[in-house]
């Protein structure tokens, strides 16, 4: 069986799960799926459902024809995505066999989307469907929306290999506005879930297609391990540029980054529409990355012909607000040039390169720009608390798990893919794939607990985004608050959301819709009512027994029943029910709202003191363990050991007094013997010499 064929089977078989656990057609379950991934990817900003088809009838070419219309979703409100209309369409089927599709059979179903789409600006159409469904309020949001509109996004998800290779083709326009294509198959499906990339053949073709090469100085020598150039381009050919691709020309981080920042910068602007011709001495230009180039030698020097997946890591805003002020600056673009450094990274070292230059180049900026990235210490606190802290059986297991947290996207995968057949089954007991979550996840789950729902239902990146603002404050000096209790409440949190998700769909009054809306804010009502109430829920409870209790869940569909009422009943005047659970009006009047659980309630909930001794006991527990865990480590080490490093690190100047004597103490084991603390010290400063450049000899051998 094929690489390809065994991810056929597996993505089938995990819609056909989620499905089934959360009471979902198996198009709309593939729907969330690929609409994570989407936003991941950068394609789009947030994905919200919204399953249609028909036929009308119409005159074409002055003949009757029986048209055919299908939608499935769409990118959220074009208002909050930079005026681009984004519209999905999913086809899902289940075979035994890789399905083979062909550019005529794409042309027929993107023929479906765009004659929604025409049907869709019209009172008539919106008129003829049910004011509550979907599909009417998406007519309605593209009928509010048009003139602002400034491109249209058409995206084929597909489980199929198909044959064409079709990533943000210009494909005409509609109604005068230009129109791109860009379709997600099966290879490139499992490309980005199981490495991370998101693009079918993403190759900016300067020359080509967008008016001309850039002319470069190399700025590497023949040694280096990496070539770098130095490059001035047009800022009408960036915004073009920009226009087609949008934000997946930025890499992930810096995508992240701007989400949270907010809007285009002002000063920016500002220098595009009154001093266009000082926008390269007043602008620090971009820093770019791509994974490989091709050059010209022309009489003039260097020019670059086109760059395969080029990446901007620094200068996303400045890419923004040049697309975004284009119109508006008319002819004055034609004096905007901005500069920029090229580092041409392969494939092979772009996933551990490219992360760490879009990080340094971004930390000069005010927010804390490492809090979007991979490679956080609290991203990485996570991760080792879920590779080593065993979950209880539970009262349906039988023997102990593990939770495991994606830090950067394909890990789990990879990890799963180097052992062999009997490893796997295994790591599957172990990382059992529904006890598997990511950063958006974490963020999802962090944010409907800490009363943000409003924010979870602007979609995972978004999300993602905000809560990554909070990431310092969590962490504190020495992310000593990231421990295993942390870790434990985490996972309790995952095992209500995702529980809730399963009831609120098997539900009589749920009538279809808004799960993921309802799903959070009842979870931020019942954490927020406890609050009113000075007590928390007994999270430590839910840890133990791995399972949500009967009369925490009755609590819980109380608040998601009234969730439902508050997010599908909206003001006069507010027709969107899905805009409606994104604004903070939506959260403040469901959590005003008074709710009466029962005295059952009180048998989940705990006072705020009581949690915060059952975590001080985890946590000596804990302390312990680390303590012991450092007094072995140093004896294993040995004196001899001890006595390098101590020489190594005073030979650099890198150690203070209080280091220096610690070191001299473990360098006399047994004669001298260093105490608990001083063990756990040793090995912090062993860790700022080996980040500095230390291996001892004995390693080095």
């Amino acid at each position: 069986m094929s690489d390809l064929e065994e991810f056929h089977h597996s993505l089938i078989a995990d819609i056909q799960g989620d499905a089934d656990a959360l009471g979902l057609y198996t198009q709309e379950a593939f729907f969330e799926k690929v609409g994570e991934i989407l936003t991941e990817a950068g394609e789009i900003d947030q994905s919200d459902y919204c399953h249609f088809e028909g036929q009308r009838q119409a005159i074409r070419e002055g003949k009757k024809r029986r048209l055919s219309l299908a939608v499935s979703g769409y990118g959220g409100d074009p208002a909050d995505a930079g005026d681009v209309l984004s519209l999905i369409l999913c086809d899902f089927q289940v075979s035994a066999d890789v399905r083979r599709t062909d550019g005529k059979f794409l042309k027929a179903q993107f023929s479906r989307l765009v004659e929604f789409l025409r049907h869709a600006r019209t009172a008539d159409f919106s008129d003829e469907l049910e004011e509550t469904s979907h599909a009417a309020q998406l007519s309605d949001l593209v009928q509010a929306r048009w003139k602002s509109i400034e491109k249209i996004k058409l995206i084929y998800v597909t489980n199929s290999d198909n044959r064409a290779v079709v990533d943000a083709r210009p494909a005409g326009s509609i109604g005068e506005k230009p129109v791109t294509y860009s379709v997600w198959d099966l290879k490139r499906l499992r490309a980005f879930v199981e490495q991370g990339k998101a693009r079918a053949d993403m190759t900016v073709r300067f020359a080509e297609d967008f008016g001309g090469g850039v002319p470069v100085l190399k700025a590497s020598g023949a040694d280096t391990a990496f070539e770098s150039y130095i490059a001035v381009i047009p800022g009408a050919q960036l915004a073009e540029i920009y226009d087609r691709w949008g934000a997946r020309l930025l890499e992930s981080n810096v995508r992240s980054f701007l989400q949270a920042r907010g809007n285009v910068n002002r000063g920016i602007r500002k220098t595009i529409m009154e001093e266009p011709q000082m926008f390269l001495a007043y602008n620090n230009g971009l820093a770019a990355t791509a994974e490989g180039v091709e050059l010209e030698h022309t009489e003039d020097g260097l020019l670059l012909v086109s760059a395969e997946n080029l990446q901007i890591v620094n200068g996303g805003q400045t890419t923004a607000s040049l697309h975004a002020a284009r119109q508006k600056a008319g002819d004055g673009m034609k004096d905007i040039y901005v500069q920029m450094k090229l580092n041409v990274i392969p494939t092979i070292s772009a996933d551990t390169v490219v992360p760490k230059i879009s990080e340094f180049a971004n930390s000069q900026n005010k927010v804390a720009a490492a809090d979007f990235f991979a490679n956080h210490p609290f991203h990485i606190r996570i991760e080792e608390l879920s590779r080593k802290i065993l979950a209880p059986a539970g009262e349906a297991g039988y023997r102990e798990t593990k939770w495991f947290y994606e830090r950067a996207r394909g890990q789990y995968a990879d990890e799963r893919s180097r052992k062999t057949d009997a490893e796997k089954k295994k790591w599957d007991a172990e990382f059992p794939k529904n006890q598997f979550f990511t950063k958006t996840d974490l963020a999802k789950f962090e944010n409907s607990w800490s009363g943000r729902p409003e924010w979870v239902s602007k979609g995972a990146q978004k999300n993602f985004a905000e809560f990554a603002k909070t990431i310092e404050k969590v962490w504190g000096r020495s992310g000593a608050w990231i421990n295993e209790v942390f870790f434990r409440n985490l996972v309790a949190k995952a095992i209500i959301f995702r529980r809730l998700e399963k009831l609120v769909s098997a539900q009589d009054w749920y009538e279809g819709g808004y799960r993921a809306n309802i799903v959070t804010y009842a979870i931020a009502k019942v954490a927020h009512d406890a609050r009113e109430m000075e007590k928390v829920v007994d999270l430590s409870r839910i840890w133990r027994t791995q399972a949500v209790p009967n009369d925490l869940e009755a609590a819980l569909l109380l608040a998601a029943a009234e969730a439902q009422d508050i997010i599908t009943n909206p003001p006069d005047g507010v027709r969107n029910m899905s805009e409606w659970a994104k604004t903070q009006a939506c959260w403040k009047a469901f959590s005003e709202k008074k709710l009466i659980y029962g005295d059952a309630f009180q048998n989940v909930l705990v006072e705020e003191e009581d949690a915060r001794s059952d975590e001080n006991e985890v946590t000596e527990d804990e302390n312990l363990t680390k303590s012991v865990e450092a007094q072995t480590r140093v004896f294993e080490l040995g004196p001899a050991f001890w006595a390098e490093a101590k020489t190594w690190g005073r030979s650099q100047r890198l150690l203070s007094p209080a280091e220096y004597n610690t070191l001299e103490i473990c360098s006399k084991i047994p004669s001298r013997l260093p105490t608990e603390r001083q063990t756990e010290f040793a090995l912090e400063i062993l860790a700022k010499l080996e980040a500095e450049g230390f291996v001892a000899a004995e390693a080095a051998e």
